[in-house]
């Protein structure tokens, strides 16, 4: 699909009616021009949909999270699809050992078998039928883009796995821009770089600040080591092999020597790889239930792609940003 074509706008992005139980609440709430739908509503001073709001705010109420749970949680736009590939054959590769022949991820999309929890599992919910995912056989593997402060409490006071991606945030932006892009309806055609800039800038975006969401984790895996992973798709992509084995090691089922001898740690990067996901006809050709085409989230992958866009500008405007919110703290891209 050519960028800037319509797709689809998946539920999470429509302007539909919230349930009665919330509408009190996010009406109180201040709100901004979305990108992709009409309104972003500020809540514990990061930005929703609407709709996208209301399974946020019943995840918050409702997940039960339990200790051998693992979450993976991102910044939109940062490897997600990626990363959940990696974690659910981290997690099953004894039950499928057949990687590369009979595997779930050659047949599904990463995002339909790690799902969202506030906009898969809890956005179509309300007090009265929250999802029942006591019995899911553990270890339980969900995803999530909340910050750290929306969390639901079971999360933050379990002894769960979190696994946190970032990207360096030119990057995130560019992606993030030519996504939202893809999903805008026809009628309000595709959002100019330089508005979606400085929505970027001011920290107007799906989960945004992107500076603020990024702090939060980078504090808590300095404090919570062993709770908190805090990952960089540059690693993913630059050390693909050491950084798989330091996860797999983290979420609890690290590779045995004879794994390694074997070839397991390749065939799980060959089987993860964009190149091979991409490719797939699922990924070619298939939608998730919310909407989205799967092809969306396979656009480039790459380190640096911000320089094709950005300009002089752009990039010092960024850095200087980036600096002045993460640099302080130790924390560079």
């Amino acid at each position: 699909m050519p960028e800037g074509e319509s797709n689809v706008v998946p539920n999470y992005l429509q302007e539909t009616e919230v349930s009665q139980e919330w509408k009190e609440v996010i009406a109180t709430l201040p709100k901004e021009k979305g990108w992709v739908a009409k309104h972003l509503h500020q809540y514990q001073g990061f930005w929703h949909t609407t709709r996208q709001l209301q399974g946020v705010l019943s995840c918050q109420k409702h997940f039960k999270a339990h200790d051998t749970d693992v979450l993976i949680v991102s910044t939109p736009k940062s490897g997600t699809t990626w990363l959940k590939a990696w974690t659910f054959a981290l997690l099953h590769r004894h039950k499928y050992p057949n990687t590369l022949q009979n595997h779930p991820l050659l047949t599904h999309n990463p995002h339909s078998l790690v799902p969202f929890l506030e906009l898969d599992l809890y956005i179509n919910h309300n007090n009265h039928s929250p999802p029942n995912l006591a019995s899911l056989p553990s270890p339980r593997l969900f995803s999530t883009h909340l910050p750290y402060v929306s969390l639901p409490n079971s999360i933050t006071q379990s002894s769960c796995k979190i696994v946190f991606l970032c990207r360096d945030p030119k990057d995130a932006f560019i992606s993030l821009w030519h996504f939202t892009n893809k999903l805008r309806p026809q009628n309000r055609g595709a959002a100019s770089l330089e508005e979606a800039f400085l929505k970027f800038c001011r920290g107007v975006s799906l989960y945004g600040p992107f500076w603020a969401h990024v702090l939060d984790y980078w504090h808590m895996s300095l404090e919570e080591p062993n709770k908190i992973k805090f990952m960089r798709f540059e690693e993913m992509k630059l050390k693909p092999n050491f950084v798989l084995k330091e996860l797999a090691a983290f979420v609890g089922c690290p590779f045995s020597k004879q794994e390694e001898e074997d070839g397991v740690v390749d065939e799980i990067l060959k089987l993860c790889s964009f190149d091979n996901l991409s490719n797939l006809q699922v990924n070619k050709n298939g939608k998730l239930p919310s909407g989205e085409q799967h092809e969306a989230f396979f656009r480039r992958g790459e380190i640096g792609d911000w320089k094709n866009y950005l300009t002089v500008e752009m990039t010092q405007q960024l850095d200087t940003i980036t600096e002045e919110k993460l640099g302080q703290h130790g924390l560079r891209f």
